[in-house]
């Protein structure tokens, strides 16, 4: 199979091979593909109702804080 690229297209899949993390070009042109692939599966009715009962489990949870204290804690336990 041959596949044409645009040139910031292959500069891209280039500068991913000489960072070392891959040894080809088509294990980007793989891992992007699988990354497309999880991307477009459509999530499932059982996956949609456990993310509905954590979110819920997240507002009971009593412990909850907003974002701006949450992070003043942070920064006092880290100084």
């Amino acid at each position: 199979m041959n596949i044409s690229l645009t040139p910031a297209l292959e500069q891209f899949v280039n500068d991913k091979v000489a960072t070392g993390l891959y040894n080809s070009v088509s294990e980007v042109i793989r891992e992007a593909l699988r990354l497309l692939i999880a991307q477009e599966k459509p999530i499932t009715k059982e996956e949609l109702e456990r993310l509905n009962r954590d979110i819920e489990l997240g507002l009971q949870d009593k412990s909850f804080k907003d974002g701006f204290s949450a992070i003043k804690t942070m920064m006092t336990k880290y100084e």
